[in-house]
């Protein structure tokens, strides 16, 4: 069996700390370099389901997406939900290991696991790394749907290939559009609104789209706008990422036993369909 550091080691490389964002934290939060790796787990959201399900499964290892302490701490006192998670981790002898904007812009990344689920072809990266020769690396993705179909076709495939979630797809633009081409970019990214035009796309797929910059967008040009749950757009990352996990563990002999969490930590948990939409009530 690997130690902690060999595979920590390993993920270090499929998306290495140093390419992630300045604000961001990622890396290892807990877990001892020498102890033994039998099972991972992947999930999006580092909450206390997660490592209830990680305990459960008898994980040694959780790799999240998102950060645990994104703006840091002074207490891990487990009276507080976050402390609790810590708490649950080292009684348990369990490590957790984090890897958001450096699993965003990598090659593949979270936008081509977005891209994978929704079945779009992936052409190149919506927002370049400079430091990338290849050029494959970056933020987000354009992509070509292949065959062409309507907005309203493309948001009903969304709808039914990324996890189910209370929020849905919400929709802005002509749902009669044609979309050939379409940028996706997993989590919130409505900053990206200048680069997706540059791009030339017909419609744009993320997540937590705002009023006010999805009004703005709606009215400078046709672009279409497919709003997922951010939850549901990053999902695809975890079953990608353990698919290359288990491909380092084939490689190296190690025998890991990698899963993915199934768990939904969206945390919206119902939605109410309005009776009408034909307008402002009187």
């Amino acid at each position: 069996m690997p130690r902690l550091s060999e595979v920590i080691a390993a993920l270090d490389a499929l998306w290495p700390p140093e390419r992630a964002e300045g604000w961001d934290a990622v890396g290892t939060v807990c877990g001892d370099p020498d102890a033994e790796v039998r099972r991972v787990l992947f999930a999006v959201d580092p909450v206390q389901d997660i490592v209830d399900e990680a305990v459960t499964l008898g994980a040694d290892l959780v790799v999240t997406h998102h950060p645990l302490y994104l703006r840091g701490t002074t207490t891990v006192a487990a009276g507080h939900f976050k402390g609790r998670v810590v708490h649950t981790l080292i009684k348990h002898d369990i490590a957790l290991h984090v890897a958001h904007t450096n699993a965003d812009t990598a090659d593949p990344g979270v936008s081509d696991a977005l891209a994978g689920a929704l079945d779009v072809r992936v052409l190149r990266p919506l927002v370049p790394d400079a430091t990338d020769p290849a050029g494959r690396r970056g933020l987000g993705r354009v992509c070509a749907v292949e065959p062409p179909m309507t907005l309203g076709e493309f948001a009903a495939r969304a709808a039914a290939r990324l996890p189910a979630t209370s929020q849905g797809i919400r929709v802005a633009g002509d749902p009669d559009a044609l979309v050939k081409t379409v940028a996706v970019s997993g989590g919130s990214g409505d900053s990206l609104f200048d680069a997706v035009r540059a791009s030339g796309a017909d419609a744009f797929l993320t997540a937590d789209l705002r009023h006010h910059p999805v009004s703005e967008a709606t009215q400078r040009s046709a672009l279409g706008l497919v709003d997922a749950a951010h939850w549901a757009t990053e999902w695809p990352w975890c079953e990608q990422a353990a698919a290359q996990l288990d491909e380092i563990s084939d490689r190296h002999g190690w025998d890991l036993r990698v899963h993915v969490s199934k768990t939904v930590t969206d945390p919206w948990s119902a939605h109410h369909t309005s009776p009408s939409i034909d307008g402002a009530p009187n």
